[in-house]
Order: C-alpha cells, then sequence, then structure tokens
C-alpha cells in the first residue's frame, strides 16, 4: 500500500488542509478500479470507521497478491469541513465561507478527462479546489463508492437510475436495506459529476452495465461502533470481489437483492407542522399504512390542543428520521418511501 498526503490551499494566508490518500495497485490491467471516500460532509463518520475496518483485509489481498483492479481510498475527504467547529460542535455539512453543501457544485465533465478540471492556478474558494481535486482523483474508475451518512436511518444506497437493476449485486453484497434510484440532475453531487462523463460517451464506450457509482447512506450519525463498522467492511470488501477488483473464492456471490427499492419521487418528506419536541411513532426499517400515526409535536406543553399529530399519506417504509428531538415549523422529520409517488415529490436533491 502507497500512501500520499494531499494538501488544499486555503482561503487565507497561511491556512492549508490534508487529507490522506490510501492505494493499492492492481496485478490485472483489464480488471476494474475502484475509489472509495468516506465523510464529505466532515462530521459523518460510519463510513470512516468501515474504512478503518476494511483497510487490513485489503492489505491482506495486497499481501497474497489478490488486488487485481487499482484501489483509491479517501477515508476523510473533507478536511475543511471536518475542521470547522462552532461551539464544541463540527459543522461539517456545509462550507461557512460560501454557505454551499460540500456535496453540491462539483465540476461536470464533459468526458472522463482531469485535464479538464481547472488547476490549482485558477482563482477560486478552497471548498471548490477540494471538489476539484476529488474528482481528480475518481474519474477514470469503474467504481465510485461515496461513503455518507442520515440523522437515523436504516443503511442504503443512492443510485443513478441509468445504472440499475446492473447495481443490484453490489446492493446485495452491501447488505444494505433499500436502494433509492434517482434520475437527472442532483445539484452537481459527488455522484452526478460521477456519472455525468460517461452519459456523455456512446453507450458502447461507456460500458454503463459495468459501472458502480453510489452515495452510501451508512444509518445515522451515532452508529459509530465497531460491530458495525466491520459489518460494513464486509460489505464493500464482497462488493469488490464480485465486480473482480480482488480475487478471493472463499466469498460466495451476492444473492439476488431483496430490500426495498424505489425511485426517488416515491419518497415522502414528510414535514413538521409546527415547532416543539418531536414525539416519534416510528422508527426507521417500519413498514406503515395510510393514515398511520408517525409523529406528535408537542407545541404547547401541558395545554388543551398542544399537541399536533402527523400521519402517513400512504402506505409506505420508513427510511430515516431525525436525530434530535425539536423541531422548527417546515422542518422534516421523515423519509418515507411510499409505494406510489408522492403528490409533494420533489426534483432532484431531496435536500439542501
Amino acid at each position: 500500500m502507497e500512501k500520499s498526503v494531499e494538501t488544499i490551499r486555503g482561503d487565507r494566508d497561511g491556512i492549508a488542509y490534508e487529507f490522506a490518500v490510501l492505494r493499492l495497485k492492481g496485478s490485472a490491467a483489464d480488471a476494474p478500479s475502484a475509489y472509495i471516500q468516506a465523510a464529505l460532509h466532515g462530521d459523518e463518520l460510519p463510513g470512516v470507521v468501515a474504512i478503518d475496518a476494511l483497510m487490513p483485509r485489503l492489505r491482506k489481498a495486497e499481501a497474497e497478491g489478490r488486488i487485481r483492479g487499482n484501489l483509491t481510498v479517501v477515508p476523510r475527504a473533507n478536511p475543511i469541513g471536518g475542521t470547522q467547529q462552532l461551539f464544541h460542535g463540527t459543522q461539517g455539512r456545509f462550507d461557512l465561507g460560501t454557505r454551499i453543501n460540500y456535496n453540491r457544485d462539483f465540476p461536470l465533465l464533459d468526458r472522463p478527462d482531469v485535464s479538464l478540471l481547472p488547476g490549482d492556478e485558477v482563482a477560486r474558494t478552497a471548498d471548490k479546489r477540494l471538489k476539484a481535486r476529488l474528482l481528480k482523483l475518481s474519474v477514470g474508475h469503474e467504481i465510485v463508492l461515496d461513503l455518507h451518512c442520515d440523522d437515523e436511518g436504516v443503511a442504503y444506497l443512492y443510485v443513478p437510475e441509468e445504472l440499475w437493476p446492473a447495481m443490484a449485486d453490489c446492493a446485495a453484497a452491501m447488505g444494505v436495506d433499500a436502494v433509492i434510484l434517482w434520475g437527472g440532475q442532483s445539484g452537481a453531487s459527488f455522484d452526478e459529476a460521477s456519472l455525468h462523463p460517461w452519459l456523455k460517451l456512446p453507450r458502447k464506450e461507456a460500458r454503463l452495465e459495468s459501472r458502480v457509482i453510489s452515495t452510501v447512506e451508512y444509518r445515522g450519525t451515532s452508529d459509530v461502533y465497531s460491530g458495525i463498522a466491520e459489518h460494513d467492511a464486509d460489505g464493500i470488501y464482497r462488493l469488490l470481489v464480485a465486480r473482480g477488483v480482488i480475487a478471493d473464492q472463499s466469498v460466495e456471490a451476492p444473492k439476488p437483492f431483496a430490500g426495498v427499492v424505489a425511485p426517488i419521487d416515491h419518497i415522502e418528506m414528510m414535514s413538521a407542522p409546527c415547532s416543539g419536541a418531536i414525539l416519534y411513532d416510528v422508527k426507521p426499517g417500519d413498514r406503515v399504512k395510510a393514515g398511520a400515526r408517525l409523529a406528535t409535536i408537542v407545541r404547547a406543553p401541558g395545554e388543551d390542543g398542544g399537541r399536533v399529530e402527523v400521519f402517513a399519506p400512504q402506505d409506505g417504509y420508513i427510511l430515516t428520521r431525525r436525530s434530535h428531538r425539536f423541531t422548527g415549523a417546515g422542518d422534516d422529520l421523515v423519509k418515507l418511501v411510499g409505494n406510489a409517488a408522492s403528490k409533494d415529490a420533489r426534483s432532484g436533491a431531496l435536500e439542501a
């Protein structure tokens, strides 16, 4: 394994940010290569510890000559967001200078050619330099995994609709509970930027059926445990074996994926009608019927009429809920995957 350190120049003199890149060289020129990154939102740690648990498996495979395709791993992809502290809390989702989500506004290339990316000599903010650098590291890989987490949720994948059902084996290998299919534009998120140049090529040249591009949502922000990390590392390892990046005859081929699969317009983003304390009636992974109570908002404690209830608009599956227990009016409470399209479906990304 080789380690290098990437440096991102900051927006003020004397400030710079660093992140590590781990590389394992494959032995077969025709084998697919893989790029894996975590913590693009700097304070999302489930993917970081999954990579930590994965690396001993990869080093063992390397020592035994079983790495067929090149592997590039970035355990902590956002040193800027990871250092944004406010009263001991990391603010890793948005850049505090530009106020832009770190998983939006990536460069959209017209072909998979890193020479099209702007260099550091171009006057840009540090977050834009970081995004160009990450895309430069990832472009050209057949497998691209961007490891995230939700507030509280099941493990699920966002998969471009162009890559489904060819990626069903990946969902099965990784052991996730659900797959959300998206199409069109998503605010130039990392997965959209990873797919975009291939969609510009002729289909035969793009080889979409052989590509794996996914935003991986590893449950919730607090699901940082050794056992879960080992489970997720096993899943990534099985994917790499299934797709031929690693040779390992001890790993069985994935069975058919049996989890929830739905297009993104089936997601009901259930919002709070008022502010107050949240009393949830459901948890991630629950199945509910139309009209079932999802949560109660304690708006005026102890007063008549001081509670407001939120009900499911259709039958569905609880994908996520909030980790905090106070909500403002209009804040999202639950992602419910409906059996049918939502009457209030959002285009593009579900959240800012």
